[in-house]
């Protein structure tokens, strides 16, 4: 006999015939083995959409945003100098980290992906010059274009931000070099901003979300997980050696 999670079925029949079982007994016995699928099936049920990115790439993202977002809003405030300050050293050691890790790390959170669809920008370019009209021109794979460029130029631009930064703290330079600074603050924060536009056009324009991997780790779609280590250790290790370090750099 089948029974389903909704309505357990159980036997209703009077005691007292022979060849009859006793009902409450029957009905407990009915019940109890009935929730034997349901529990096994709720059990097997798999999370929602594929696992994309691991736990310590998104600690990196969201670690990596707020340090800078935190140095810029307190690097006018002499009051807020040292976090500024500390901010700008972890903002620096998260980006060595991610290079690291994208070059020794496991497949999926590796950089040389990025790379590669760079190394495409020349071809694709081609493409749109030579297309008869806007419809025989590959529009999503130029989006994820833009977003590899920015992520790259992203990336490229933390040397100058950090190095001028540190020369300025160290007064080893005039005024200029510290409005140097402030430019590549600047020319960060812009770049950043056409990154999260590129992100949330992408999303509105073909209705998938492409900020929620950074969040869950998951993307919809079936197909098994691309990530099959979370290392979830890892992202909590990056969490609290970022928090500390700047405890460290206040106290």
């Amino acid at each position: 006999m089948t029974t389903t999670c909704d309505s357990p079925r159980a036997s209703t029949r009077a005691t007292g015939a022979p060849g009859t079982i006793d009902s409450t007994r029957g009905s407990k016995a009915m019940q109890s083995t009935s929730t034997l699928p349901c529990a096994a099936e709720s059990a097997s049920i798999p999370p929602a959409g594929r696992r994309v990115v691991d736990a310590p790439t998104r600690a990196f993202h969201w670690l990596f945003a707020a340090s800078f977002l935190g140095a810029f809003v307190t690097a006018d405030s002499e009051r807020w100098r040292q976090v500024h300050v500390a901010l700008g050293y972890l903002f620096a050691a998260l980006l060595a980290f991610r290079l690291l890790y994208g070059l020794a790390g496991p497949r999926y959170a590796r950089l040389a992906p990025t790379w590669r669809k760079l190394a495409g920008v020349p071809a694709w370019l081609r493409s749109v010059r030579q297309a008869r009209s806007l419809a025989e021109v590959d529009w999503r794979y130029g989006e994820n274009l833009l977003i590899a460029l920015m992520v790259a130029v992203m990336f490229a631009a933390v040397v100058p931000l950090a190095l001028s930064g540190y020369v300025v703290y160290e007064e080893w330079a005039g005024d200029w070099l510290e409005e140097v600074h402030e430019f590549f603050g600047n020319a960060f924060l812009a770049i950043a901003g056409v990154h999260v536009a590129a992100i949330v056009g992408s999303s509105v324009l073909h209705r998938r979300n492409r900020v929620s991997p950074m969040i869950t780790g998951r993307a919809n779609g079936r197909g098994p997980d691309l990530v099959r280590h979370n290392r979830i250790w890892l992202a909590v290790l990056l969490w609290i050696g970022a928090i500390g370090f700047v405890a460290w750099q206040l106290l």
